[in-house]
């Protein structure tokens, strides 16, 4: 089986992981992972919902490899469907690990979010702007 040695999707969020971020094992704490995650897919679904989301659903996620202080984390965003308020996107989590510069996938998840109007209640999708 071929490794995936690049991410796929567009890149949403980047950032560092920071001591602060760490589980009781020096390692970045899942959680945090999990919450970058939603927040780089969520540039995506906010842009093409033209507003306010919600996260409705995570399915799927496998941690493959521990991120530590100091890696870059960059999140990958691919949208796979839509629906009349709804979004399903693939998200893949990526590290730059320093000094050696090795690029690493860590984790992938599915992310479903709906589209919201300012009460929270589900609002169709605007239609899709001819590019």
């Amino acid at each position: 089986m071929k490794t995936q040695d690049q991410p796929t999707g567009e890149l949403t969020l980047q950032t560092i992981a920071m001591p602060a971020d760490t589980n009781a094992n020096g390692d970045i704490f899942g959680g945090w992972l999990m919450s970058q995650m939603d927040l780089g897919s969520s540039v995506m679904a906010r842009r093409r919902a033209k507003g306010r989301v919600a996260t409705v659903a995570v399915d799927a996620m496998t941690f493959h490899h521990p991120v530590h202080v100091g890696d870059v984390l960059s999140i990958h965003a691919t949208m796979l469907r839509e629906g009349n308020t709804s979004m399903q996107m693939k998200i893949e989590a990526w590290i730059l690990r320093q000094p050696e510069g090795t690029r690493i996938k860590v984790t992938e998840a599915e992310f479903v979010f709906v589209a919201v109007d300012e009460n929270g209640r589900k609002r169709p999708l605007p239609e899709q702007e001819d590019v």
